[in-house]
């Protein structure tokens, strides 16, 4: 069957929202937690477990399937992404019980999976000539953009339409349906390696660019910290510190982070990808130390602080990261790069949820809280610490060269 296929303007935007949906599928349960835990009596460690699965499948397809839009096409990957998405929103919204939560969970994992690599390669390279060091702004946005709308969509629609459990994630499914029907009129990708060599196999490292992704990886990896301290706790810090049972009211102060997140993005173009790890890193200490004075204080003022500072910081280090990364991945090995990169950043995901919940589950929320603090200040002083061993290996690199 014949398609009209999109042109570059219009594919970048598409591959876009391919990226947000990564975001608003992974967040869109965020705020059904307290909802499950009322219905089906459930722990604050089996809700993490629920947000956890899904960073754990996202891990399992990295691994098998990480490099294969190189070999077969950014365009048929992503639908094959998309269509998993959908699959696990629609087992959402129709699960009775919480094991059918547990496999549409999986199934979003797969679908972000498949399309988190691809979907960031190809906004680099839907990109104006020129333009393609401005992607990872692009993709930044993107996700806070997501974000944003699981937030706000979802809570509204909890707080105020019928099904709170169950329309949140029909709206999604619609959506993944027009998004998938635009993804089918994308450009096919040529790909750049031939499709007949594709094996199951890690996600490789090109060669030369170790230090760049070892760099790259722990901004991104702190930045995905971040996100799962907010999306995994984040509706009952939100619950108990603000005191509202209101799910806008709480889904605000979740998109609170991912406005601030778009934000960041803006000036953040005209500054060097080191100097935004260097930012972020800093913002991100100073935030969670805010953020444990208010689960202690119950100050809605800190709360909010913290919220907004944390969403600069998760921008900042993974736009930093990103900009970093693309500028040096050789085109042969960008999508199994960047499969790399979200796949260690997604197992620190499902680990820091899983264990977080433990602790709330079994001490307390404050506790919790402090062990997310004390993992997040340590990533970012990390992340500082590879940049700069990257940053004087490439001028050692240059002057080496001068000398020849």
């Amino acid at each position: 069957m014949s398609r009209h296929t999109l042109g570059r303007r219009t594919s970048l935007i598409v591959s876009a929202a391919v990226v947000a949906h990564t975001i608003w599928t992974s967040a869109a349960p965020a705020l059904t937690y307290p909802l499950y835990a009322a219905e089906w009596q459930l722990t604050t460690f089996a809700t993490t477990a629920i947000f956890a699965i899904y960073p754990i499948f996202v891990v399992l397809v990295l691994v098998v399937f990480g490099n294969i839009s190189d070999f077969i096409g950014r365009r048929e990957t992503m639908l094959f992404g998309l269509a998993a998405s959908a699959i696990g929103t629609l087992i959402f919204a129709l699960a009775p019980d919480v094991g059918w939560i547990f496999v549409g969970r999986a199934f979003m994992g797969v679908g972000v999976g498949l399309s988190a690599g691809p979907s960031a390669a190809a906004v680099v390279e839907f990109s104006a000539p020129g333009e393609a060091a401005q992607s990872g702004g692009i993709t930044a946005a993107a996700q806070a953009v997501g974000m944003t709308l699981a937030a706000l969509v979802g809570g509204a629609l909890i707080q105020y339409a019928p099904l709170p459990t169950r329309l949140n994630f029909l709206v999604l499914f619609a959506v993944l349906l027009v998004l998938l029907a635009a993804a089918w009129r994308l450009p096919n990708h040529t790909a750049s390696r031939p499709r007949n060599d594709w094996r199951p196999r890690v996600p490789s490292i090109a060669n030369g660019l170790f230090a760049t992704f070892a760099a790259t990886t722990a901004a991104v990896t702190t930045s995905y910290v971040l996100g799962a301290m907010t999306l995994s706790l984040g509706a009952q810090i939100a619950r108990d510190v603000v005191a509202s049972s209101n799910a806008l009211v709480n889904g605000a102060t979740i998109a609170l982070f991912a406005i601030a997140s778009a934000l960041a993005t803006i000036p953040a173009r005209r500054v060097t990808p080191g100097r935004m790890v260097m930012a972020g890193a800093a913002i991100a200490i100073s935030s969670c130390a805010v953020l444990a004075m208010s689960a202690y204080l119950q100050s809605l003022i800190l709360y909010t602080i913290a919220q907004a500072g944390s969403g600069m910081a998760y921008s900042l280090l993974l736009l930093g990261g990103l900009s970093l990364l693309t500028a040096h991945a050789p085109v042969t090995h960008r999508g199994a790069t960047l499969s790399a990169l979200f796949l260690v950043a997604y197992l620190a995901q499902a680990v820091v949820a899983l264990l977080l919940g433990k602790v709330a589950t079994s001490v307390g929320l404050p506790l919790a809280v402090d062990i997310g603090v004390a993992l997040v200040v340590t990533l970012a002083a990390i992340a500082v610490l590879l940049d700069m061993v990257r940053a004087r290996g490439a001028l050692a690199s240059v002057g080496h060269s001068n000398t020849r």
